[in-house]
């Protein structure tokens, strides 16, 4: 079992840049695929990036490809989303998710443990 809580969120102009971490609890914590997925108010949470066990492989939704990068510290129990050119669409809750699967997800309902979400917000 793995505990996660997010944090990094806030406030920041279009175009500026945000760095979101998910720290994790438990000994077993390379063995999580993990997830980065966000929801705005009055929609459906959706699915922002992926990362696999190891960090070799990522996958990201259309909307953030080239501007938003996932990486993770499996020494530090730690995965990270680096937010870049954002835009006011991107303001939304974000999530962290930990997958006890070796199998990439862009599906909220395999993912196993959730945060509590950080807040982001870009003004235009």
């Amino acid at each position: 079992q793995v505990q996660v809580a997010e944090s990094g969120g806030g406030l920041v102009q279009a175009g500026g840049s945000l760095r979101l971490s998910c720290a994790a609890t438990g000994r077993t914590f390379r063995y999580y695929v993990m997830g980065w997925f966000r929801q705005a108010p009055g929609q459906e949470r959706e699915f922002v990036a992926a990362i696999s066990r190891g960090g070799g492989t990522t996958i990201y939704t259309d909307s953030v490809k080239g501007r938003f990068s996932m990486s993770r510290d499996n020494g530090e129990n730690t995965v990270y989303l680096q937010m870049n050119s954002l835009k006011p669409e991107d303001t939304a809750v974000y999530y962290c998710a930990a997958r006890d699967s070796g199998v990439l997800s862009d599906k909220p309902a395999p993912y196993d443990y959730w945060g509590q979400g950080t807040q982001v917000t870009v003004s235009s």
